[in-house]
């Protein structure tokens, strides 16, 4: 594996890392994402306005430039609410 890319997984891995110890240290982070995500479900924007929305009410920080963990966390809460529809 290449250093750049060695370098970029551990990038990936430090910014889940600080994620994963924000949500476990505030329970309703979890529970207020899953909330927005559902608020803003098939909106063609729906990212973008889930992104600044988690990030103006809960400690999480989704920047204008996302990096790949922020794009992986906006992906599992679809994937959440996907299985929450395929639940009834």
């Amino acid at each position: 594996m290449s250093s750049s890319v060695e370098s970029h997984q551990a990038k990936m891995i430090g910014e889940l890392r600080v994620f994963i110890k924000k949500v476990l240290s505030d329970p309703t982070i979890a529970v207020k994402s899953v909330d927005i995500a559902r608020k803003y479900k098939g909106q063609s924007d729906s990212d973008e306005l889930i992104a600044r929305e988690i990030s103006a009410s809960t400690t999480i920080r989704i920047p204008e430039a996302w990096s790949d963990a922020d794009k992986m966390f906006l992906e599992i809460l679809h994937e959440v609410l996907d299985d929450e529809d395929a639940l009834y």
